[in-house]
């Protein structure tokens, strides 16, 4: 490893440890030539998910763009930041799970719709609107009454 002081490429480990989050390794090193001590961090190195979009265009997921259109969703509604971050964290480990490395967009669209639909109704539908491009206010009352069927029959049950 490449000292930041003198530039000299030999260095001796003198501590590695877990970094905070168990995902590094940290390591205390010391620049043989000048005897300057750094730290410098191990990570596994992870390739991105690319979004395969309607159009066949690629792009690499952004869990900002996520995030983004989660808020808004759930703008003004008793949801906390927590649990939308924790629905972020858990959508981007369900991607990297499956091992894929394209994930074509519908499929991203599908899981959040699934996991909205379970936090909150209204974000739902506010999600939905734009993922599914609602063209006028009969695109709302289909999803509606889908919606309304849905609970009437989980009542049911």
């Amino acid at each position: 490893m490449k000292c930041p002081f003198c530039g000299e490429i030999e260095s001796k480990v003198i501590d590695s440890r877990l970094g905070k989050n168990g995902d590094a390794i940290r390591r205390r090193r010391e620049c043989i030539i000048c005897g300057r001590r750094f730290t410098t961090y191990e990570h596994t190195e992870e390739l991105p998910v690319m979004i395969v979009k309607k159009d066949g265009r690629r792009e690499v997921f952004s869990s900002e763009k996520v995030r983004s259109g989660i808020q808004k969703a759930c703008e003004k509604r008793n949801i906390s930041i927590n649990v939308i971050e924790q629905f972020i964290d858990d959508l981007e480990r369900d991607l990297k799970e499956t091992g894929e490395k394209e994930i074509p967009s519908n499929i991203i669209g599908e899981k959040i719709m699934v996991k909205l639909h379970k936090i909150d109704d209204v974000a739902y539908v506010r999600f939905a609107s734009v993922y599914r491009e609602f063209k006028d206010v009969n695109d709302f009352v289909c999803e509606l009454k889908s919606l309304l069927s849905d609970k009437g029959s989980n009542v049911n049950r």
